[in-house]
């Protein structure tokens, strides 16, 4: 196979896929999180043991998941937009605006993981629970945009 990665191609493609899904997979898990931690501090109130345990659980999940995914997602996305050439069409620069997009949630998950560590939490679980929609509503293009390249 031509290009940047040579034979190593398919071994990017698979490493992208599967870390995609990893991240995907914490960031549909997190708002989820911050919903139900929610509704355990107005349950028992900060500093409970279910409001540290939640802490604890939030901290994690972005460490051990969801930070190292999206790093990985974005270098062998690059790696393999170079291996194609940045021409192929603008179903690329369409996803990766979409990516761009979700990277943003990504920061503003990071945030309000941060709020709920110290305790100063402004959002409700029906604001969570809405945030937890806007990973599958940029998946859906973007996968279409992948599969199908529309244009």
């Amino acid at each position: 196979m031509t290009g940047f990665l040579g034979d190593a191609y398919l071994w990017v493609k698979a490493l992208h896929v599967i870390v995609v899904i990893f991240w995907m997979a914490g960031m549909f898990m997190m708002p989820r999180f911050f919903a139900y931690h929610a509704e355990e501090i107005a349950a028992h109130g900060l500093g409970s043991p279910s409001d540290l345990a939640w802490r604890a659980r939030e901290r994690r999940l972005m460490r051990i998941i969801i930070n190292p995914a999206m790093v990985l997602v974005w270098l062998f996305g690059l790696m393999l937009a170079t291996h194609l050439g940045w021409d192929v069409g603008g179903w690329l620069w369409l996803k990766l605006a979409l990516v761009t997009g979700l990277a943003a949630l990504h920061g503003f998950l990071s945030r309000w993981r941060r709020a709920f560590a110290d305790g100063r939490n402004v959002h409700s679980t029906r604001f969570f629970r809405l945030m937890n929609e806007i990973p599958t509503l940029a998946t859906i293009p973007v996968v279409i945009l992948v599969i199908v390249r529309p244009f």
